[in-house]
C-alpha cells in the first residue's frame, strides 16, 4: 500500500495531493492526479519509481505538458514532474548535454548562442527534451535524433546510456516508450550565429503563421501518413472549423484541435474519433494519433472496423 510518509522520506521536492492537471498542460484540459511529485535529482527519481513499482502504483513522467490529453476524470496514480529540476544545459569539448526537463526553446537558444546548427527546426515546438527524444520530434525535414550521440535513461530500475543507434528512432517514434529519459548528448555541426538566429526567426514566423499558437492546444493531433499530410486529408473532408463542444478543429491548421475556453477531454476525443472515421471513409487512410492519451480506457479511440472506405 502506498505510504505518503514514505514518499516524503524519499523526495525533498514538492508533493501535492489531488492536484489539478489542466493548468500543467498546454491544452488546459484534464482532471486531478492523486499525488503530484517534483523529484529534485536522479537519485530521488530512481528511488520513487522503484517504490511505485514495488507498490504497483501507476505513474507518469511529465515535462511541461505538451502533446498530451488528460482525461476529465484525471489520473489515478502519481505524476512525477521533472521540468523544474532536470533542466540544465551544458557544453563540454563540443558536446551539448541537455536534461530531460529542458524546454526545447531553451535548448535551441543555447545551441544557437554557441554557434551550433541543427536544432533551429525545433524552434517553436512546445515541450521538453525528454518527450521530444521519445517522440523523435522534428519539423522542416529535421529530427532531434539527427545529431544525437546518446541518451541516458532509467530502464527497469537502472540508469543506462544508450547510443542513438540503440534507440530505434523513426518518424515521430522510438523504442524508448518504456524508459524514462534523463538526459541526452548531441554533437552538432558548427554554424554562423547570426545566420542561425535568422533561420530560427524565419522558422518561428512560419510556424506562428501556420499554427494556432494563440489558443491552448497540444500540437499536432495525428502523425502524417506516408506521402501526405494529416491536415490536408482533414481539410479535404470538410472538417476544418468544425466544433465539438468547446473544442475546435483549427481553421488555421486542420491537424490542430484548440480549446476555445472550457473544453473537456471528452470534446477532444469526440473530435478525434470523428476525424478518423470520416478521413478513413473518404480516403481509406487510417490516421494514427500523435497526441498521448492519459487516464482513458484503452478503447476510447473507436476502431475503424466496419467503416466503409
Amino acid at each position: 500500500m502506498l505510504s505518503l510518509e514514505h514518499i516524503r522520506n524519499i523526495c525533498s521536492g514538492e508533493i501535492l495531493i489531488s492536484e489539478p492537471l489542466a493548468p500543467m498542460t498546454s491544452f488546459r484540459i484534464g482532471g486531478p492526479v492523486d499525488i503530484y511529485i517534483e523529484p529534485q535529482n536522479t537519485d530521488e527519481l530512481v528511488a520513487l519509481i522503484g517504490y511505485l513499482r514495488k507498490t504497483d502504483v501507476r505513474y507518469i513522467v511529465l515535462g511541461n505538458g505538451s502533446n498530451i490529453l488528460i482525461s476529465d476524470e484525471g489520473f489515478r496514480g502519481v505524476v512525477l514532474n521533472i521540468e523544474k529540476h532536470f533542466s540544465d544545459v551544458s557544453l563540454d569539448q563540443g558536446i551539448v548535454t541537455a536534461g530531460a526537463g529542458v524546454r526545447l526553446s531553451k535548448f535551441v537558444d543555447f545551441c544557437v548562442r554557441h554557434g551550433f546548427a541543427g536544432t533551429e527546426m525545433l524552434a517553436g515546438i512546445p515541450g521538453t527534451l525528454g518527450g521530444a527524444v521519445i517522440m523523435n520530434a522534428g519539423a522542416y525535414g529535421g529530427e532531434i535524433s539527427d545529431s544525437m550521440i546518446d541518451v541516458t535513461v532509467l530502464r527497469e530500475g537502472e540508469v543506462r546510456r544508450l547510443n542513438a543507434e540503440e534507440c530505434g528512432f523513426r518518424y515521430r517514434n522510438s523504442d524508448l516508450w518504456d524508459d524514462i529519459v534523463l538526459a541526452a548528448r548531441f554533437r552538432l555541426p558548427e554554424g554562423d550565429e547570426e545566420q542561425l538566429r535568422a533561420r530560427r526567426k524565419e522558422l518561428l514566423i512560419k510556424r506562428n503563421a501556420a499554427q494556432p499558437v494563440d489558443r491552448p492546444n497540444a500540437g499536432s493531433i495525428f502523425k502524417n501518413p506516408e506521402g501526405t499530410f494529416a491536415a490536408k486529408l482533414i481539410e479535404e473532408c470538410g472538417l476544418k472549423g468544425r466544433r465539438f463542444g468547446a473544442a475546435l478543429i483549427s481553421e488555421r491548421h486542420a491537424n490542430f484541435i484548440v480549446n476555445t475556453g472550457g473544453a473537456r477531454a471528452a470534446d477532444v476525443i469526440e473530435a478525434i474519433n470523428v476525424i478518423r472515421r470520416e478521413v478513413y471513409a473518404k480516403t481509406g487512410v487510417e490516421l494514427e494519433p500523435e497526441i498521448q492519451l492519459i487516464g482513458f480506457a484503452d478503447d476510447v479511440i473507436t476502431p475503424l472496423h466496419g467503416v466503409t472506405s
